[in-house]
């Protein structure tokens, strides 16, 4: 059973936090400029199991062990902010599997993209704060818990994927009308160095 005066809140709430651009929206865009809204679909299937992982964590205590722990947020933070960072200076350079490229098919593997989705929501220390802060206090104690968290889980990953199909319809968008003759170069940069600010944000965040 829900409390459903708390979800009238919940709700507009939760699609505010997930549509002000952050990690994940950033990486959203890119990705839809550099691959397509249709391959981004895997980074946002490994982002949506990072974010319900974390809320789940966030509601049974675990984050509270982990943030005890920095250090295991570290290796996750400076690994994939690494990886962002080598992807980002690729694209930049329009090299790589990521990279606009109008001549080629883009062949970047679902399983790193899936993997990029995971590991950035995993390791947002931002996503953890949020939903530390916000989460717990939308269950209501008198009800059930398992369902609670089921609804309001749901609720998250609906608004996470519609703010993630924004951005990056947007960056596809954006994409297709600057993508002749030197603007490719140029879009390449551009979503080079967008990549690699995520990589810094995630790493030093």
């Amino acid at each position: 059973m829900a409390d459903y005066a708390l979800l009238a809140v919940f709700i507009p709430t939760f699609f505010f936090v997930s549509i002000t651009p952050g990690m994940c929206m950033t990486l959203a865009l890119v990705l839809g400029m550099s691959v397509g809204v249709r391959r981004t679909l895997w980074m946002m299937m490994g982002e949506l199991i990072g974010v319900a992982t974390v809320a789940i964590a966030a509601v049974v205590g675990v984050a509270s062990v982990m943030l005890k722990y920095p250090d295991v947020f570290n290796i996750f933070k400076y690994v994939g902010g690494a990886y962002l960072i080598y992807l980002g200076s690729q694209m930049w350079l329009s090299k790589g599997k990521m990279a606009i490229d109008t001549n080629a098919d883009t062949d970047v593997s679902r399983a790193a993209l899936f993997t990029q989705g995971l590991l950035t929501a995993i390791s947002n220390p931002k996503g953890w704060g949020f939903m530390v802060a916000l989460l717990p206090p939308f269950i209501n104690t008198e009800y059930d818990m398992a369902p609670q968290m089921v609804m309001l889980i749901s609720i998250i990953l609906v608004s996470e994927f519609i703010c993630m199909m924004i951005y990056a319809t947007g960056g596809k968008a954006l994409s297709t009308f600057l993508s002749k003759g030197s603007n490719v170069r140029m879009m390449n940069k551009v979503s080079g160095t967008l990549m690699a600010a995520v990589g810094g944000w995630l790493a030093l965040g």
